[in-house]
């Protein structure tokens, strides 16, 4: 089903694995959402990693709301991704909260000034994913 963009681009969306499905064999992408720039682009930054087929993002809040599916998901993954946007660490912390490893996790408001906007810069996510893709050996 293609749907049409609102510049009148027509595309076909990319429909991913279902994370259960994929777990052992994949690298899981464990990610902050939060409100500010920080958050967003590492938000940003896992949408790139999952397209780039880095990894699958995979729902942290399921880890916080105990969903055995998504445990068990923590559990296979080859490895445990996490992208906190600052120091907090509110990502990590879920999984090791749920006895989850993590493999590698960032803090990306270590390398980019947080600040209490939603506009990021693509160069910025650019960085970040390059980061992760080195650092993470992914």
């Amino acid at each position: 089903m293609s749907k049409k963009g609102e510049i009148g681009v027509t595309f076909q969306p990319k429909i991913l694995p279902l994370c259960y499905e994929v777990a052992e064999h994949e690298n899981m992408i464990w990610i902050c959402d939060g409100a500010a720039n920080v958050g967003q682009i590492g938000h940003a930054a896992g949408v790139l990693l999952t397209k780039l087929d880095k990894g699958r993002m995979c729902c942290i809040v399921a880890i916080a709301a105990g969903s055995k599916p998504h445990l068990e998901i923590a559990e296979k993954a080859k490895k445990n991704i996490v992208i906190n946007g600052c120091g907090k660490r509110c990502a990590s912390k879920v999984l090791e909260k749920a006895e989850k490893r993590i493999d590698y996790e960032i803090d990306v408001s270590k390398y980019l000034q947080k600040m209490p906007t939603l506009d990021i810069y693509e160069a910025d996510v650019k960085k970040i994913a390059e980061m992760i893709i080195k650092e993470a050996k992914l």
